[in-house]
């Protein structure tokens, strides 16, 4: 299945149905008046958050919706049936704007969270409606109201407690895999990466689920390499571990270039709480691994944490500092209860 985090989609609710005109014509029953019924209502669009989900390629297939229109009233007093509902299921943490692509409508965060996006258009009035004392046999109805339609963007902001960030070849996606059940591409050429990855990790018998992403260039935000466009998915991430290879010449340089494109994307990410560890440290030697280590330390200005992924040096580590970060952030936004017991 192809990775696909972005999708223009049409919508359009239902149309009401219209109203009857009719009146009642029985034997013996003379002056029967008007029985015409009313329409129906049109359907409803809405988006649903479901589980199972992490792509929006469905919509690469599938661009049009439209909600079934109501029927139509009939007579002896028979209103119609309201139109069916269209429901597009999208992953949680997809986000909908419209059709500029910068205003916000909803943010599908939570799974079994529901939005209605388009309301059916109401069904028309029968003529039995317009009956009074003085017009008993009105030969009118209202047509159906118009259902809304509207062009909107889906974007997938992956839903990670952490991000993994780096240059192309920082050793992202093995530490992903050496620490989650992930099976990312992995080999030493640049962007082996191409779409974001998901893993959970356990430490201590405490899980939390990892974000990678496409390698960042210099210049990304202005669309070098892969641009940034991936940098969404680290948006909700609460710790950013940011990966430096000992592989590097200069690692301070390497460092202050990952650092100046997540503030030239924005949206928090450069004040995301980061750990930074010198990755890949088993491909030099000890003299080099203290020199490129207090080549980071001196551009972030905290020690770095000296990670390999293919030996497990200070994997266990940092799963635990990622951690800490992360059950620090959810005991924050884990709602208070009132405890009133001790209260007068």
């Amino acid at each position: 299945m192809k990775f696909l985090d972005q999708a223009k989609v049409y919508i359009r609710s239902g149309d009401g149905g219209a109203g009857s005109v009719s009146f009642r014509r029985e034997k013996f029953i003379e002056f029967g008046g008007p029985d015409g019924g009313d329409g129906g209502r049109g359907g409803d669009v809405w988006i649903e958050a479901v589980n199972g989900l992490n792509t929006l390629i469905d919509y690469r297939y599938q661009q049009h919706f439209k909600a079934q229109t109501g029927t139509h009233g009939m007579g002896r007093n028979r209103a119609g049936g309201k139109g069916n509902d269209v429901v597009l299921k999208v992953p949680a943490g997809t986000q909908i704007y419209e059709e500029d692509n910068e205003t916000l409508i909803a943010d599908m965060t939570e799974v079994g969270q529901r939005f209605l996006i388009a309301k059916g258009g109401n069904g028309g009035f029968g003529n039995a409606h317009f009956k009074t004392s003085t017009n008993q046999a009105p030969r009118r109805a209202n047509p159906g109201l118009e259902g809304q339609e509207m062009t909107i963007w889906l974007r997938l902001k992956l839903i990670a407690d952490a991000g993994l960030v780096g240059l192309p070849n920082a050793g992202k996606s093995t530490f992903l895999a050496s620490v989650t059940a992930a099976k990312p591409k992995i080999a030493d050429y640049p962007f082996t990466t191409l779409h974001p990855g998901l893993g959970v990790a356990r430490v201590d018998a405490r899980e939390f689920v990892i974000a990678d992403i496409p390698g960042l260039i210099e210049g990304a935000h202005e669309g070098a390499g892969i641009g940034d466009r991936f940098l969404g998915h680290v948006e909700r991430t609460r710790v950013i571990l940011h990966l430096v290879s000992a592989r590097e010449e200069h690692p301070g340089k390497a460092y202050k270039t990952i650092r100046k494109e997540l503030a030239a994307y924005g949206h928090g990410l450069g004040e995301k709480t980061e750990i930074v560890a010198l990755s890949q440290v088993d491909t030099v030697d000890a003299d080099e691994r203290k020199k490129k280590a207090a080549a980071l330390k001196r551009a972030a200005g905290v020690a770095p944490l000296m990670l390999s992924s293919a030996t497990r040096e200070g994997v266990e580590e940092a799963l635990r500092r990622l951690m800490a970060v992360v059950e620090e952030a959810r005991a924050a936004e884990a709602p208070v209860e009132d405890d009133d017991r001790w209260q007068d």
